[in-house]
């Protein structure tokens, strides 16, 4: 048995975490001493107690590393560990970093240029609109997207940067054979195609769990050099994930919202506490000093926006999206049907020109021209 299989053996093991097993490698050097020690030696490690020693030195009973990395092969998934060049070092730093990582597509250098965008599952409309606005113009200007792949928010950046050609990292709650939510398979799919990696910690068929989500936030409050809450209530989780990144000594960044409304109280609180107020992608630009260098050079991020629309030329398919769309609110299924392109063509240019303030979505996939 080699490293890599030990600590997937010893990630497989219940109420076996990373903490538990960095003071287990401190008495025996490497994860093979650990699976190999004797119950009397496992329990003098502080934190593991009886049961804990029986379950790990019975670990055949629980694990199965051969066949785990049989399947990760399978599914084209990498497993890399700390030993890995290509480990993030935001994680590697970080206090509890995970023990390996399950990645489904690619990690890249130029990834420490990250920035975690968090918010509530159950976001509005004005939510949703400013979780793209700001994905959408922090991956053109270089920055790495990270979030949860969760309902809301955290879809809406990740859409975003896809359609920014962009990178985005979606960290999950789960095991990748277990994805959750799984109506966001196919976005994850598209992210594993060349627009960044879909990454897990847990074994890959571990379903989510109460204990998985905040395990999973810790991951994206490391990960990047800043956090930006866009929108959530005051009981959000995403109220943790910014305190822990803000333990971690990132900028936190939050967008404000209509005061009378709960989705908008977390965020609120955060700006009370401390957090800089933004309202447009430039805030954050302008706040941080280690940029990546597409940023540096592009000064006039807001100008697609500011430009008159009579100067606007557009690529042959986002100009028939374009003109297919009007004043007046029209379904997605009318303009599908006018422009006579494919479905997925469409979603993704109506996306594209919704960043450029040339469209307005509404509820129910309805859009018009601003």
């Amino acid at each position: 048995m080699n490293s890599l299989e030990a600590l997937l053996a010893l990630n497989q093991l219940p109420k076996i975490g990373p903490v538990r097993v960095r003071r287990m490698l401190e008495h025996f050097h490497t994860p093979m001493g650990i699976l190999s020690a004797s119950i009397d030696r496992l329990v003098r490690v502080d934190g593991i107690g009886p049961e804990l020693a029986r379950v790990i030195h019975q670990w055949q009973d629980y694990a199965d590393p051969t066949s785990e990395l049989r399947e990760a092969k399978e599914r084209n998934i990498s497993i890399i560990t700390h030993e890995d060049e290509n480990y993030p070092t935001a994680l590697r730093d970080a206090y509890d970093p995970p023990l390996l990582l399950y990645v489904w597509g690619e990690l890249l250098p130029t990834d420490r240029h990250a920035i975690s965008i968090v918010g509530s599952r159950r976001a509005t409309s004005y939510g949703m609109q400013a979780a793209k606005q700001f994905s959408y113009q922090l991956a053109q200007a270089g920055f790495t997207i990270i979030s949860g792949l969760a309902r809301g928010i955290d879809t809406a950046a990740h859409e975003a940067a896809v359609a920014a050609n962009g990178r985005t990292i979606a960290v999950i709650g789960s095991g990748l054979a277990q994805l959750f939510p799984a109506e966001n398979l196919p976005l994850a799919q598209k992210i594993a195609d060349g627009r960044g990696a879909v990454v897990s910690e847990f074994p890959l068929h571990m379903p989510p769990n109460k204990q998985t989500f905040p395990l999973r936030n810790r991951i994206v409050a490391a990960w990047g050099q800043a956090a930006l809450v866009v929108e959530c209530p005051a009981w959000s989780g995403s109220l943790i994930t910014a305190n822990l990144a803000s333990e971690y000594g990132k900028p936190i960044f939050a967008v404000p919202g209509p005061i009378d409304l709960a989705s908008s109280q977390g965020c609120h609180q955060l700006i009370r506490d401390g957090a800089t107020l933004v309202f447009d992608p430039v805030h954050i630009l302008d706040e941080l000093s280690d940029l990546p260098f597409h940023a540096k050079s592009n000064s006039n991020l807001t100008a697609k926006t500011e430009t008159p629309r009579a100067t606007i030329e557009l690529p042959a398919e986002e100009a028939s999206v374009f003109s297919a769309v009007s004043e007046h609110e029209k379904s997605v299924d009318h303009i599908i049907e006018q422009s006579g392109l494919p479905v997925h063509v469409v979603m993704s240019t109506l996306m594209k020109l919704e960043m450029r303030g040339l469209v307005l979505a509404s509820a129910g996939f309805r859009y018009r021209r601003r």
